[in-house]
């Protein structure tokens, strides 16, 4: 198959943005790149019409399940006082008396204008006072449950090994039923599980939603919403024997201790890299710390907002050590959230064992929101890769000078040191917490600001990335983490044939225009997917 008359975009190789090319596409490779128009006659010519040509996005770090159970299930996010939500749970089960469980995702109770509160378990009463109940916060890392569920999660021994500054007590001491972070984690995990059905059709709902965006390979981390590394395995590969998963998936493993990390490696025989075609196993992960709106992630200094507080560190360092040795020597890639700067720190450490093997694992840190300049030079030092997550920029930055010392300001989510420092890091959407849409991503690292432009110039401006920059995080580096960086990635001879036709060339568009760059078309292994 030839594609005939496109324009070529590939971060630091060169090629002008008027000069028109054909493809040579084979067996889902690209097998042939020529400058000008296909002269010959070929029944298989599909004209691009002057579109440009770039690599798929690769999403390094996103929930994909989480995001589609959210297209299926009761969908909060839009939700702005408790009488709306009530409501909307009272449609979505108009039948609730014949429930066993309510669940619903994404509201934001902090921005509700009928309560001066957050919500308790005490509030959902006035829904139902039988039935368990569980709703997430927008950001992923707050819940709120029923007095039914929380009798349950009570009776729950290895729940009060969860640290107690993830779980809200009122001044008797008593929960309230809204918990955090790993709390959240613990509860999704062993007290709600989807089917295998439930699942596999949340996942192919989801696709149509990505191929529009472009993104043809995803890492996500999906285990606490469906029990076992094992199911969530089945759900995806059932997905792609029913045709339904034409993306590459990277299946990450959150593990809560040692013990969970032995499980998984007596257990389950493939390791990272390895699979099928569109399901392989990605890394381990593990948290280390909390989010900043929470102040709970761990930092080197106390909170601006809360000056007794410096977060929380989820492991000791001998225990985080020992994880993160037994992964390397048993060849499982390591990715670590760590946020506060304090996290970062003992990750570090943890990657600096011989025993980790950093390097060559190529182990990630997630986030890395706050750093230093130690912190930046060790990195680069002992190898490791860090996953960024540009969009947050663009509700967060107002809020920055309240979660971090202002000594520290500039070394919050400081991309171009990173990348001064030869850290190699990639962008991701952290979906359905920030933008699914890369170009939403690029745009915030190539600015610094919101959709509205704000702040006027950008917030820490010398942060921004240039273009290049930004959308090789999106291919090159992600595909690294796969060790796949020589067979996708790339507009490139003998490269898989995962790309997007895009209305523009991203050189010829201006840095605050970026938005207006718009995927056209999706391609995967050759064959078309999408076409707007």
């Amino acid at each position: 198959m030839i594609l005939d008359n496109l324009k070529i975009y590939q971060p630091y190789e060169g090629y002008k943005a008027d000069d028109i090319y054909h493809i040579e596409i084979h067996e889902g490779r690209i097998v042939g790149i020529h400058k000008g128009r296909y002269s010959s006659s070929n029944d298989q010519v599909i004209d691009a019409n002057g579109k440009t040509i770039m690599a798929g996005f690769n999403d390094s770090h996103m929930h994909l399940l989480r995001f589609g159970l959210l297209k299926k299930e009761l969908d909060l996010t839009q939700v702005t006082s408790w009488k709306e939500m009530k409501e909307e749970v009272e449609k979505h089960y108009p039948e609730i008396e014949e429930e066993e469980w309510i669940f619903g995702k994404g509201f934001n109770d902090g921005q509700f204008t009928d309560i001066d509160h957050l919500l308790t378990a005490e509030d959902l009463d006035e829904i139902n006072v039988n039935k368990y109940m569980y709703f997430m916060h927008q950001d992923g890392h707050e819940c709120v449950i029923s007095k039914k569920l929380l009798n349950k999660l009570e009776e729950e021994e290895r729940f009060h090994k969860e640290p107690e500054d993830f779980k809200e007590r009122d001044q008797n001491g008593s929960l309230t039923g809204r918990f955090k972070d790993t709390a959240v984690h613990y509860i999704n995990h062993h007290l709600w599980e989807r089917s295998l059905q439930e699942a596999t059709e949340a996942l192919e709902t989801a696709m149509p939603h990505l191929l529009q965006y472009g993104i043809t390979s995803v890492h996500t981390d999906d285990r606490s919403f469906i029990g076992s590394y094992k199911s969530l395995w089945k759900a995806y590969t059932e997905a792609e024997k029913r045709g339904n998963l034409p993306i590459q998936t990277h299946l990450h493993h959150y593990i809560f201790d040692r013990k969970d990390l032995e499980s998984f490696i007596d257990s389950f025989d493939k390791r990272t890299g390895e699979g099928t075609d569109r399901v392989k196993v990605g890394a381990i992960k593990i948290f280390l710390d909390g989010t900043q709106r929470l102040l709970t992630a761990a930092m080197r200094q106390p909170y601006p907002a809360e000056p007794n507080s410096t977060g929380n560190l989820i492991y000791t360092q001998e225990q985080l050590n020992d994880m993160v040795a037994l992964a390397s020597q048993n060849g499982m890639q390591v990715a670590m959230h760590a946020l506060g700067d304090r996290a970062v720190e003992s990750a570090l450490t943890a990657l600096e064992q011989d025993e980790a093997n950093t390097r060559t694992m190529r182990h990630r840190i997630i986030h890395a929101q706050t750093m230093g300049e130690d912190l930046l030079k060790r990195t680069s030092n002992v190898g490791a890769y860090i996953e960024t997550q540009p969009s947050f920029l663009m509700g967060e930055w107002s809020e920055k000078d309240q979660w971090v010392p202002e000594s520290l300001l500039s070394y919050s989510d400081a991309f171009h040191k990173m990348i001064h420092h030869g850290i190699p890091i990639t962008l991701s959407s952290d979906a359905p917490i920030g933008s699914l849409d890369p170009i939403t991503s690029v745009f915030a690292a190539v600015n610094r600001t919101n959709t509205d432009h704000v702040p006027k110039g950008g917030w820490m401006p010398q942060e921004r990335l240039s273009k290049d920059q930004s959308f090789y995080g999106f291919g090159v580096t992600s595909a690294e983490l796969e060790f796949q960086e020589k067979k996708k990635g790339k507009i490139q001879e003998g490269y898989v044939a995962d790309f997007v036709l895009l209305n523009n060339h991203p050189e010829t568009v201006k840095n605050h225009e970026l938005l207006n760059l718009i995927v056209e078309e999706t391609w995967i292994q050759g064959k078309r997917v999408f076409s707007r």
